[in-house]
C-alpha cells in the first residue's frame, strides 16, 4: 500500500535514521556533498542505505521525490 504525503521524516525512518525535525536538521548541518559526488556515493551511507537510495532513484519509485529532496538538501551550499 502506498503511503500518501511522504516526507523527509518518513525517508529518514526508512533509512534507519532518527526522524525528529531536530535530528534531520542536525543531519543536514553535519552532512553535505560537493557537486561532483552523487548522493548514492556519499561516504556516510551504509551499503544497505546506498542501495535503497539507488534503487528508488533508478526505478523512479514511490520514494523518488523525497530522495530527490534529500539529494538537493545535501548538495546545498
Amino acid at each position: 500500500m502506498e503511503l500518501p504525503n511522504k516526507d523527509l521524516g518518513d525517508l529518514f525512518d526508512q533509512l534507519g535514521l532518527s526522524s525528529t525535525p531536530e535530528d534531520i536538521e542536525a543531519f543536514f548541518a553535519s552532512h553535505s556533498l560537493p557537486p561532483d559526488i552523487k548522493l548514492i556515493d556519499a561516504p556516510f551511507w551504509t551499503p544497505t542505505q546506498a542501495l535503497f537510495l539507488k534503487e528508488e532513484m533508478r526505478e523512479d519509485a514511490e520514494w523518488a521525490p523525497i530522495v530527490d529532496q534529500l539529494n538537493v538538501r545535501l548538495h546545498e551550499d
